[in-house]
């Protein structure tokens, strides 16, 4: 979906953990998904955030934060005209995703929905922009 973003554990070769500094840009939003095994914790370093789990829309304030876990359908989103940092950090890691990994990776798992879809709060908005 074209967000920035940095993942910190990469480098450390982590096989248990991942976290993420995401960097919402005015009206945009992550992928809708969910997790298999990994339950993830997103906490806002800058902003307001916008995180949808399920049917819910949550707001999280400047240093709060949100459990999410596995098989429960979540989406960050920015509905505001700042920029908006997220810490996300997710454990465990999904066996799949592994550099190597010999396992198969059966997508609809992660995307029982079209992943690309908006949040209700976001309606009209064109997201990701066109190139």
């Amino acid at each position: 979906m074209k967000i920035p973003n940095a993942d910190f554990l990469e480098r450390t070769g982590s096989e248990n953990m991942g976290a993420r500094l995401w960097r919402m840009p005015p009206m945009s939003a992550n992928t809708l998904h969910k997790h298999i095994r990994s339950e993830e914790f997103y906490f806002v370093l800058e902003g307001t955030g916008r995180l949808r789990v399920g049917d819910e829309t949550l707001t999280v304030p400047k240093h709060g934060g949100v459990h999410v876990g596995p098989e429960q359908l979540r989406q960050v989103f920015n509905d505001t005209n700042e920029d908006v940092l997220w810490l996300i950090i997710g454990a465990p890691e999904e066996l799949e995703f592994l550099q190597g990994s010999k396992s198969a990776v059966d997508l609809s798992s992660f995307y029982p929905v079209d992943p690309t879809q908006l949040p209700p709060e976001l309606s009209g908005v064109e997201w990701p922009p066109k190139a």
